[in-house]
C-alpha cells in the first residue's frame, strides 16, 4: 500500500510531464502504424500533395483535438462573444484577451502535432515522398542530369536502388528528413527551456509558494468536483420530489449567475492580493464585505439605541 501511495503521489506531482509523455508515445505509435500500413506513395506527379498531406494533415487534426480537449480554453471562451461581454471589453479588449489565452493553450496543444511531425521526419517516409515531387528536389538532384533525372525522381520512394543512385553524390532525401527532424526536436526543447526559465525568472512568487499554489489548485479542483456533484444531486432530488409529489420546494441556496461568472474568470497571481484562485478571492472578498456590513449594522444599531435613550 505504501508503494501504491508513493506511486500515486508521484503521478499527481508530475501529471503534466506524464500526460505529455503519454500523448507523445501514442502519437509516435499512431505515426508508425500510418507509415507502415496506410501510407503508400504514388510515385508520380502527385507525390508532393500526397506526402505533404500525410506529414501535415494529421498534425493539424491533432492540433484541433488539443484545443477541443483543453478545458482552459472552453472556460475562458464561454460567454466572450455575448453582447454584454463585448460592451464591457470593447473590440480591442476582446482581441487582447483572446490572444493572451491563445498562447499558453496553443503551447499545450502543440505537443501531439510536433511529436507527429518530428517522428515522421525521423522515419523519412512522408518527407521522401513529398520532396521527390518538389521543384527544389529537381534543382538539387537534377541540375546537371537533364530531364531523364526529373522523370526518375518521382520513382525514388518506390525504388531503393534508384534512390541510392540519384543521391549518391549528394545528401539523400532520407538524410535530409532526419536532419530536419532532429533540428525540430532541438528547437522545441530549447524554446521550452527558455520559456520555462523566463516564466520562473519573471514571476513574483517564490519557488515554495509556487509549489504550494499548484498543490492548492489541484486540491481545490478535486473538492470542487465533489461538492458540485453533491450540490447538483441534492438540487435534482428536491426538484424531482416536488414534481412527482406536487409539494412546495424547500428553500435551497444556489450560487447566482454573477457568482458563477466571478469565479469562472482565470486568476493571475497578484502579490498585493494573496489569493490562490478566484474561489479564494471570492470567499475572502465576500467575507470582508459581510464583516464590514455587520460592523456598520452594529454601529447603526448602537446609534439608534443611544438616540432613543437621549430622547427618553
Amino acid at each position: 500500500m505504501d508503494r501504491l501511495h508513493k506511486a500515486m503521489d508521484f503521478c499527481i506531482r508530475h501529471q503534466t510531464v506524464l500526460g505529455n509523455s503519454v500523448v507523445s508515445l501514442l502519437t509516435a505509435g499512431s505515426e508508425y502504424i500510418f507509415s507502415s500500413v496506410v501510407f503508400k506513395c504514388p510515385c508520380n506527379s502527385g507525390n508532393m500533395l500526397y506526402g505533404s498531406f500525410f506529414l501535415l494533415g494529421p498534425a493539424f487534426v491533432l492540433l484541433l483535438l488539443g484545443y477541443m480537449v483543453n478545458a482552459r480554453i472552453w472556460r475562458l471562451l464561454t460567454g466572450q462573444c455575448s453582447p454584454e461581454e463585448r460592451c464591457k471589453r470593447g473590440p480591442w479588449g476582446t482581441c487582447a484577451h483572446f490572444c493572451q489565452l491563445l498562447v499558453p493553450t496553443t503551447a499545450k496543444a502543440l505537443v501531439a502535432p510536433l511529436t507527429w511531425i518530428a517522428v515522421a521526419l525521423l522515419g523519412a517516409h512522408f518527407y521522401e515522398c513529398a520532396a521527390s515531387g518538389s521543384s527544389l528536389a529537381k534543382h538539387f538532384f537534377c541540375r546537371d542530369n537533364g530531364t531523364e533525372c526529373e522523370s526518375q525522381l518521382f520513382k525514388m520512394p518506390c525504388d531503393e536502388k534508384l534512390s541510392a543512385e540519384i543521391s549518391s553524390k549528394s545528401l539523400s532525401l532520407q538524410a535530409q528528413s532526419q536532419l530536419i527532424g532532429w533540428f525540430l526536436i532541438a528547437s522545441v526543447m530549447t524554446a521550452t527551456l527558455i520559456s520555462r526559465c523566463k516564466s520562473h525568472c519573471c514571476t513574483s512568487v517564490s519557488y515554495l509558494q509556487l509549489k504550494f499554489w499548484k498543490i492548492y489548485s489541484e486540491k481545490e479542483h478535486e473538492l470542487f468536483e465533489i461538492k458540485a456533484k453533491e450540490h447538483a444531486a441534492k438540487l435534482a432530488e428536491r426538484n424531482t420530489n416536488c414534481f412527482f409529489e406536487a409539494t412546495d420546494p424547500a428553500p435551497f441556496h444556489t450560487p447566482s449567475n454573477e457568482d458563477w461568472q466571478e469565479i469562472s474568470i482565470l486568476y493571475t497571481f497578484n502579490s498585493r492580493e494573496q489569493y490562490y484562485s478566484m474561489i479564494h478571492k471570492y470567499v475572502s472578498t465576500n467575507r470582508d464585505k459581510s464583516t464590514r456590513f455587520k460592523k456598520e449594522g452594529q454601529d447603526n444599531t448602537g446609534l439608534e439605541l443611544a438616540g432613543a435613550a437621549q430622547t427618553s
